[in-house]
């Protein structure tokens, strides 16, 4: 009778600690479709200032802190300067040993990989690109309000991630690098980028520069999804990607990595960066994958980084 009884504790507890660590990626893809709804949100449209006021919005009454890191970036190309704005929610920040989640907010002023080039000069809606990472924070937010971690947490959205050229490199992750260049918070130990993780044909190798920069995460990361039997995190070193991750190893010298699918939706196709990245290209079963490695790892990860 007592080994009856003790069997039913572990299971009712076993049961207790998945519930606890469930992502609900049908929550995270209506934050994903609330942020499309907006419209394009490129610096100086009307959906990029209604999109800074959702978030702010969202985030004051979880985080411990919540608030806006402003700068003017003058966009050389266009002789136009814009105000941008990282948004930077903090978590448990007494607790010290802080992890930076990031992604970007702001969306691509031009579809130029459009397949129509009449559509080439009109802004993307950015479901994917843009969207996705955020409203998968936007969701481990509301978790971690409720669930306080045993690390500081920050999450930061980076705006003008996208408002660049091809011709130079340098005209993309214009937030990233400025954040890194005057960080506002404690330097965080380590960094994790999301970006591009809303694909409904969802692939996530590992990105070359993030295994240079952090393997050790890389190793807890994608060994948390084989053990999840998550198929969509691949076990196999990719090409290099110039994203936001690279401004805070760069500038800031974190050791940072880079979750993100970039064949979208695959190698035989492109929406990235036409008018084709729209909330039907995307799956909640992608938002919840990433949404709850990013939670095991947070909260079951017998290392730190």
């Amino acid at each position: 009778m007592r080994k009856l009884l003790f069997l039913s504790i572990l299971v009712w507890l076993a049961g207790c600690t998945r519930e606890a660590s469930q992502f609900d990626g049908r929550q995270a893809f209506q934050y994903l479709e609330q942020q499309c709804q907006m419209g394009p949100r490129n610096p100086g449209s009307v959906g990029h200032s209604a999109a800074k006021d959702y978030f702010v919005s969202f985030f004051t009454p979880l985080a411990d802190t919540n608030f806006c890191q402003e700068f003017d970036q003058f966009i050389a190309y266009d002789s136009v300067t814009f105000q941008m704005s990282n948004i930077i929610a903090g978590f448990a920040m007494e607790k010290g040993n802080p992890l930076l989640l990031g992604a970007h907010w702001d969306t691509r002023p031009w579809a130029d990989h459009d397949p129509d080039p009449a559509k080439r000069n009109q802004p993307i809606t950015g479901a994917n690109d843009g969207a996705s990472g955020c409203a998968v924070l936007m969701h481990l937010a509301e978790y971690l309000s409720q669930n306080p971690p045993d690390r500081a947490v920050y999450i930061v959205l980076f705006d003008g991630e996208d408002y660049g050229t091809t011709e130079n490199f340098r005209s993309y992750c214009l937030g990233s690098a400025y954040f890194a260049q005057n960080l506002p918070i404690e330097k965080p130990v380590a960094a994790i980028i999301l970006d591009m993780i809303g694909d409904a044909d969802l692939k996530i190798p590992v990105e070359r520069n993030s295994y240079r920069s952090n393997p050790g995460l890389i190793k807890q990361i994608w060994d948390i999804a084989r053990k999840r039997g998550y198929k969509q995190f691949v076990h196999q070193l990719d090409g290099e990607i110039y994203d936001d991750h690279l401004m805070l190893i760069e500038y800031a010298k974190i050791p940072a990595i880079d979750i993100i699918d970039f064949e979208y939706p695959n190698r035989f196709s492109n929406y990235w960066h036409t008018t084709k990245d729209t909330p039907d290209k995307c799956s909640p079963k992608s938002l919840q994958v990433v949404g709850q490695v990013i939670i095991d790892y947070l909260y079951t990860s017998a290392e730190t980084n």
